[in-house]
């Protein structure tokens, strides 16, 4: 009963997005305030619908429903609760449903934190979220669906949840990632209600900008979150490979970045409209590229996806009627998307153009990287692989005049400016930072690389700006604790946000050049030793667990005859699968981990083990945080609270 509840609930609302992409389209297009207002009730209740939906699909994972397909293939009666619950969101059927209910979500925001728009804007952007709601319900009803049942042989138990899943790092990074997702969808709906206005003013990017900032966190906290997950649960020190799926979710993130710092030249000066509008347009496509990748099977293999095309077509059918139609109207409204050109060619205008061909490039390798194995294995039947050795040198050639622009763009005023002004600063700040990254490598290595000196002195070339930055926002003041109260939170989120990506890239550099990886046989008793580290084996057990059974190793770690700590990696066998899963065991410090998993058994109860000396990979998630932060702070400021704006010119009070 409860299944077909939550399937009853999911065709209702399918017709409220029905309702919801239709009749305020009218109502805008007509000045019918009533129509117009039904816009934010029917997008509360898709939100009340989706959510009744999800809530009868977790019940059905709780209660062990194993009549339910999905729950079957993905669930198990020794499966412990929280994973039952997570289990929801565990494969395609059930992540879809988040998905869609997050949509909502978002569409349920916009329709109680946006009283600041006119009606008229308001109605197109919420209708246009029901005609995207309309193609994902349909994708799961029609190709997905969740709640259908295997009558009338029931299995006994389920087959299990994949023993990956099941872990921490599943319950917060898929909301967080699909959050960001479905957020730049609230985007697109914007630039569409603009371009259907025919007027994409500083105040239309005043009211895209925080949702767009918004979403871009919770991209930012997902991905982090993904990275991080990736190299506690894999068991092989690593986090970032450019997977497809990594990039799947890259990609959105380096349009929405760039979208960003457009809106801000469109807010500020009337700037880039048709570019601003195109980028969203863009951010979003690419979040629909990333659910085909994902979602179609093509990254299992192209030719499963030729087999059983199904759910690849309709992603496809929907990312050409939403881009292209998207695209078509921009084109219809090209002419009126005239711009604020009067700037100099040494002003903050140009560093933003300059940054987005820069993120734009960036962009592109991530895109050429990932579609080319799949296009040569479907056109030639060649298998490509393309990792590292490709992402690595072209992205980092883009990312390393990304962070030279960043200090000078950030310094540049508005419309225009003196390059004299600022070239003796920066140039004194470029200088400092040579010389601190130097003392740092000094210190992990003794040998200097190149490449690690360039990206570090850049990185810390960035922080080094920001201060500076601070120094000149606050220098007007009657004190120097004075002036740092009236800068404003935009310009600490700007600034924040710029630290954090100099952090990142601080990490990401050293633990990519400076990490040591080193493969030991240990047996019971014995000590070995690694650098400058002794490692005791002490002892072996097993223990059982309600859904699996652990084999752990207990190993004493001292330096310079003193006890650093004591690590338990560990070999899980999951009772259902039989699956074998390794656990690594980490010693997490703000300058380096110390990462320790178990390889293979070997003769006489030997071990080999993989010990893995990490520096400074904290700083990557660390960074990471500081640029949500950022965000945060940038979203929070006071000119994103403004109560109302004048009606748009026209609009009429009729129900």
């Amino acid at each position: 009963m409860i299944p077909e509840l939550g399937h009853f609930f999911l065709i209702l609302a399918l017709v409220n997005a029905v309702i919801l992409g239709t009749l305020p389209f009218y109502g805008a297009h007509t000045q019918h305030n009533g129509l117009m207002r039904l816009a934010s009730k029917a997008a509360i209740g898709q939100f009340i619908l989706l959510l009744a939906s999800y809530i009868c699909l977790t019940i059905a994972f709780v209660q062990d429903d194993f009549s339910v397909a999905y729950v079957a293939n993905h669930s198990n009666t020794l499966l412990p609760l929280r994973y039952k619950v997570t289990a929801v969101w565990g494969s395609h059927e059930g992540s879809l449903l988040l998905w869609i209910m997050i949509l909502a979500a978002w569409m349920a925001a916009v329709a109680l934190f946006s009283k600041a728009l006119t009606s008229v804007i308001r109605a197109r952007v919420l209708a246009t979220l029901g005609l995207i709601s309309v193609g994902f319900v349909s994708f799961a009803l029609f190709t997905s669906n969740p709640f259908e049942r295997v009558l009338p042989f029931i299995p006994i138990d389920g087959a299990d949840l994949n023993p990956l899943l099941q872990d921490f790092g599943m319950i917060v990074h898929p909301p967080m990632l699909y959050m960001g997702f479905v957020g730049f969808s609230v985007v697109f709906a914007f630039a569409i209600a603009g371009l259907l206005q025919g007027d994409l003013d500083q105040k239309w990017a005043k009211w895209a900008r925080p949702w767009t900032t918004v979403a871009w966190i919770f991209l930012t906290i997902g991905i982090a979150l993904g990275s991080w997950w990736a190299y506690y649960e894999l068991g092989w020190g690593g986090w970032w490979f450019w997977d497809p799926v990594e990039n799947a979710s890259f990609m959105p993130w380096l349009a929405g970045t760039a979208l960003l710092h457009s809106l801000a030249a469109t807010e500020k000066r009337g700037a880039y409209k048709s570019w601003t509008v195109l980028l969203a347009i863009l951010t979003f496509s690419l979040s629909l590229l990333g659910t085909f990748l994902v979602r179609s099977g093509v990254l299992t293999s192209v030719h499963a996806f030729a087999t059983d095309p199904e759910r690849g077509l309709f992603i496809l059918t929907f990312l050409g009627l939403a881009v292209g139609g998207a695209l078509a109207l921009y084109a219809w409204q090209f002419d009126k998307l005239k711009s604020n050109n009067n700037y100099t060619l040494i002003s903050k205008e140009i560093a933003i153009v300059l940054n987005n061909v820069l993120l734009f490039s960036s962009l592109l390798v991530v895109l050429l990287g990932t579609l080319y194995p799949l296009l040569a294995d479907y056109l030639w039947e060649q298998k490509v692989s393309i990792g590292p050795p490709f992402f690595d040198p072209y992205f980092s050639f883009f990312f390393a005049f990304i962070l030279f622009l960043i200090p000078f763009g950030q310094q540049m005023n508005w419309k225009q400016d003196k390059l004299s002004k600022i070239l003796l600063l920066q140039l004194a700040l470029l200088g400092l930072a040579v010389i601190l990254s130097s003392l740092l490598l000094s210190w992990l290595a003794s040998e200097l690389l190149l490449w690690p000196l360039v990206g570090v002195s850049l990185s810390l070339w960035l922080t080094l700006a920001c201060l500076a930055y601070v120094v000149k926002l606050s220098k007007n003041a009657s004190s120097f604790l004075q002036g740092i109260k009236k800068i404003r939170r935009s310009y600490w989120g700007m600034l924040l946000a710029h630290t954090g990506l100099a952090v990142t890239t601080i990490g990401a550099i050293v633990t990519t050049f400076y990490s040591i990886e080193k493969d030991v046989r240990i047996e019971p008793q014995q000590t070995v030793a690694v650098g400058d580290l002794n490692i005791y084996f002490e002892k072996f057990d097993n223990f059982t667990f309600e859904n699996y059974i652990s084999s752990q190793a207990t190993l004493k770690v001292s330096e310079d005859g003193d006890h650093l700590v004591t690590l338990k990696p560990e070999k899980r066998r999951y009772r259902v699968s039989g699956q074998l899963m390794t656990e690594a065991a980490i010693h997490p410090g703000l300058f380096s981990d110390l990462y320790i998993s178990l390889a293979q058994p070997l003769e006489q109860g030997a071990w080999a083990i993989k010990v893995y000396y990490k520096p400074f990979v904290r700083w990557v998630w660390l960074g990471a945080l500081l640029m949500a932060l950022g965000g945060l702070l940038a979203v929070s400021d006071k000119r994103y609270r403004q109560k109302k704006f004048t009606k748009a010119k026209g609009e009429r009070n009729e129900s």
